[in-house]
This record gives structure tokens, C-alpha cells and sequence, in this order.
């Protein structure tokens, strides 16, 4: 860009030289008219690709929009800044062409971490592919590219600044011993991110609960140093991922069906329906349309309760969904009881009987 400045200068005339601020405000006025109409080219461009179902093409013109949108302004400006500087004998020239080479590598950069965004939110949604990536591997996938790419840029900047790419990997392998210890806890993070992710005992949407710490809820995010879990009270959990390595985790999300474990009760009087009413009710679940019967069927007289009767009942349900699981096993609940009055029986509840003496009855107890 220097050469075309000293170009630029030396056909002009040293009239046109001395209207220098002139120059710079044409040129302003170039760039935000050049940005206008690319703006403009790429937000058609992108409402045009989203319409198709390929992944690439939307994220591509995505990743490039906003580098390409903001480089015409560095650019611009940085060129107004070199005519000036020369125009003027400011010093400053020789420092514009080092920050142009670094926007250059930023901008770079920048695009590839919005393809990489752009590209990871495609791949987990519908509409792209058939069977979309799942999000929790879609997101380990998009990290570790995020980290190369941020780590590839900040050292090839420290190179055009003159550093010693070598001595600074040599001073990161000796700081990072030290770093190491001091920085155990986002170490032992880091790594229990890596078995979640390799591992996927969870994922972003599942419900998960732990039988040794009171974690319950739904995940909303699984990042390199904790995991996100909205609890049923709305409230937001922030669990270390290296918590995960020490803790026994239940995934409900992932059960095949839901389990109905009911004991009701009926009178003693009703012994001799009991059998009958066992026999229906087992009927029923056989029958019922959102029971089931590939899995344990079991109804089955239990126990002498102190005050009924009592048999069991233990089947599944076909939906694993928490609200759907209830209506069923209301509406089972519900049959069970017609079966049982229909018997002429009814549900046992707690009682007590007295009883007296012959001798109390008669009214002849010794007199004191």
C-alpha cells in the first residue's frame, strides 16, 4: 500500500498535494459508498443461500460478510492515513503497514471463527441434513477448531510484530509447567469437558440428575469449564465439569419407558373378590392401548395390610414424556377403581375395631 501512495503522490501535482484534506474526505466518502453496496450484495447473497439446504454455502458468505464489510473501512482509512502522512511528513507511515498486515491476519481469523459458528448451527439443525450432528458434538467439534484457530493467529501476529515464534513456544513450554500447577482446577475441567464430550453421558436438552449431589435439571450448555443445568425451579446451576468425573449421573431423558409401581388396598370383607378383582385389573393393563405388555406385567395379591387387602401393580408405560406418563397412569388409576366398585367391593382405609368383653356387654361386672 506504500508503494501505491508514493505512486499516487508522485503523479499528482503540487497543487493537487497541498488540498490533501480534500483527498482524504473523497476517499471517506468512496468508502462508505463501496460499503453500502456490499453490504447491500451480501445480505442478498445470504437471504438467497439460507433458501437451500446446503450447509456450506450460507455459512461461507456468512464468515465472509462481516471481515470483508470491515476491512473496507481499515483499509480506507488506513489509505487516507498514508496519503496524509505523506502529504504531511507525519512518521507514522511505516507503523500503517504493520497494523494492515495484523488487521489482515485478525480479519482472517475473525471469518474463520464465524464460518466455524455459522457451521455448527447448521449442522445440528433441521432443514440441512437428513440426520442433523448432534449439538453436544457439533459444539466439541466447533471449540477445539475455535482453539486452533485462535492460538495459529495470535502467534503468526506476535511474528509480524518481530517476535520469536520459537522463543515464545520455548517460554510457554516453561511457563506452562508453572501455569500447570497453579491452574490444576481448569486443568481437571478442561479434561472432564473432553469425557463428556467423548463419552456423552449427556447432552445439551437432557434431563440429568445425581443420587450424590442434589444436581437436577435440563442442560443448557456443556462449555470447557462448566456445565450449564436450568433446575425445575427455573433457576441456573453451574456445575465444574470435573465434578463429573467423581459423581454417579442418571440420564431420565434417555429411559425406554416409564414405570408404574402402584399397592392398593381393599377390605377384608372382600376377600372372597379378590381374586376377581386381581384377574381384571390385569385384563385392563393387557388391553390398555398406552401400556406396554413387551415389558414386566405383574398384578399380583402382596400382603395382609394391617386394615385391607393389598395387591400390586407393575407395568410401564409406552411414553417416557414426564406429562403424558401422568395422564396415563391417572387414567390407570381410574380403571382400577370402576373394576373395584363394579366388583360390589371397595377400596380399604385405615380402621380400627373394639372389642369388649362378653361380660362389659351384659352389664354384670363385680361391683367395687
Amino acid at each position: 500500500m506504500n508503494d501505491m501512495v508514493e505512486n499516487l503522490l508522485q503523479s499528482w501535482d503540487a497543487s493537487l498535494a497541498d488540498h490533501w484534506i480534500l483527498w482524504v474526505f473523497s476517499i471517506v466518502l468512496a468508502v462508505m459508498l463501496l460499503h453500502f453496496l456490499v453490504s447491500r450484495l451480501f445480505r442478498k447473497a445470504l437471504a438467497r443461500a439460507e433458501k437451500t439446504r446446503n450447509v456450506w454455502d450460507d455459512a461461507l458468505i456468512f464468515s465472509l460478510s462481516g471481515p470483508i464489510e470491515l476491512a473496507i473501512w481499515l483499509f480506507g482509512i488506513n489509505f487516507a492515513a498514508l496519503i496524509m502522512a505523506r502529504l504531511t511528513e507525519l512518521a507514522w507511515g511505516d507503523a500503517i503497514g504493520t497494523l494492515n498486515r495484523v488487521f489482515v491476519i485478525a480479519l482472517v481469523a475473525w471469518g474463520s471463527l464465524r464460518f466455524i459458528r455459522r457451521a455448527e448451527k447448521n449442522l445440528s439443525a433441521d432443514g440441512y441434513l437428513e440426520k442433523p450432528m448432534d449439538i453436544t458434538t457439533a459444539k466439541a467439534l466447533g471449540n477445539l477448531v475455535r482453539a486452533s484457530i485462535v492460538v495459529t493467529a495470535a502467534l503468526v501476529i506476535l511474528q509480524t510484530l518481530g517476535f520469536s515464534i520459537s522463543g515464545v513456544l520455548a517460554f510457554g513450554g516453561i511457563g506452562g509447567i508453572a501455569v500447570g500447577f497453579a491452574a490444576r482446577d481448569l486443568l481437571a475441567n478442561f479434561f472432564g469437558a473432553l469425557t463428556i464430550y467423548l463419552d456423552k453421558p449427556f447432552a445439551v436438552g437432557d434431563w440429568i440428575r445425581s443420587p450424590d449431589q442434589e444436581i437436577e435439571g435440563t442442560v443448557e450448555d456443556i462449555g470447557w469449564r462448566r456445565v450449564v443445568i436450568r433446575t425445575f425451579d427455573k433457576r441456573p446451576l453451574y456445575v465444574p465439569n470435573a465434578t463429573f468425573n467423581t459423581i454417579s449421573v442418571e440420564n431420565p431423558s434417555r429411559m425406554s419407558n416409564r414405570r408404574i409401581h402402584e399397592t392398593v388396598g381393599v377390605r377384608y370383607a372382600d376377600a372372597a373378590l379378590l381374586p376377581g378383582i386381581v384377574e381384571k385389573v390385569r385384563e385392563m393393563l393387557l388391553n390398555h392401548e398406552d401400556i406396554d405388555t413387551d415389558q414386566t406385567l405383574m398384578v399380583n395379591f402382596n400382603t395382609f395390610a394391617p386394615s385391607s387387602l393389598d395387591f400390586f401393580i407393575y407395568t410401564f408405560t409406552r411414553t417416557t414424556n414426564w406429562q403424558e406418563y401422568h395422564q396415563v397412569k391417572q387414567d390407570v388409576l381410574f380403571r382400577v377403581e370402576r373394576i373395584i366398585r363394579e366388583a360390589g367391593a371397595e377400596i380399604a382405609f385405615p380402621t380400627s375395631t373394639v372389642h369388649t368383653p362378653d361380660i362389659a356387654r351384659r352389664g354384670d361386672a363385680p361391683q367395687g
